[in-house]
């Protein structure tokens, strides 16, 4: 007489209840068939920590580029110079360029702008104005080696004050003076307002300051507040692997 109770069978040797599970099938990690980063992409990987950007060398503003620029600014100067101390050397009165505007008129600046140090001492003006015009040459060399290829304003604005600085370093060693020789006014109300005489080197060097302050306006208006709390971008989790198969349960026999 047989028990309705069944009860388990003991494995038999060999049975698939001892054989060990197989290992765990792991999915293959993502990314493995993509292809490797562009220059474009390496150009711009986001930072570690601060969540900004790295850029790559690659497409900084030449100097090539600067030298150009600023050799066009200083010839210019020197050749406007040259033509005004030949054409208007003795001559009576000015010459009017645009009535009740601009006129061309000599005039030998020994001070800086606005008649910056003109009574000074010829030795302790000269000095200054060349080590300051020095010091600036240094400063805009170095600034331009550092810019950012979406700095295009200041790529072209380092090289015009260079060459404006440039063609007022070479006036003052070689005359101890500036030539300026254009002179403009403007009357409003009926008051006539007078700027100080100035050169082509002048020019250069305003519209060039002009060029920086608009890439300092430009660039604080692109850069987020919150740009330097982000956190940098997690990476992507790893797939989970698959669960291994379950082995079946052995069957009983009553």
């Amino acid at each position: 007489m047989t028990s309705d109770a069944s009860t388990p069978a003991e494995p038999q040797e060999g049975s698939s209840a001892d054989a060990a599970p197989p290992a765990p099938r792991l999915a293959p990690p993502s990314g493995t068939a993509a292809e490797p980063p562009s220059p474009s992409m390496i150009a711009r990987l986001p930072e570690a920590a601060g969540g900004g950007a790295s850029y790559v060398d690659t497409q900084r503003p030449s100097a090539l580029f600067l030298g150009v620029v600023s050799i066009i600014s200083l010839a210019s100067d020197i050749i406007t110079k040259n033509w005004a101390e030949k054409a208007l050397d003795g001559y009576p009165g000015n010459i009017p360029v645009w009535k009740n505007h601009i006129a061309f008129v000599l005039a030998k600046n020994k001070g800086g702008a606005w008649g910056l140090l003109q009574g000074a001492n010829e030795s302790v003006r000269r000095p200054f104005f060349l080590l300051v015009s020095l010091a600036a040459i240094a400063f805009i060399v170095t600034l331009y080696r550092k810019l950012l290829p979406q700095q295009q304003a200041l790529k072209w604005g380092l090289p015009l004050v260079l060459g404006g600085a440039l063609g007022n370093v070479f006036d003052r060693i070689r005359y101890g003076s500036v030539i300026d020789f254009i002179d403009f006014h403007i009357i409003l109300s009926g008051r006539d307002h007078h700027w100080p005489t100035f050169n082509v080197a002048d020019i250069a060097i305003c519209v060039g300051v002009g060029l920086m302050a608009v890439d300092m306006f430009s660039a604080k208006r692109h850069v987020s507040p919150e740009a330097g709390n982000e956190a940098a971008p997690a990476p992507p989790a790893a797939e989970a692997p698959l669960a291994p198969p379950v082995a079946p349960a052995a069957e009983t026999k009553t």
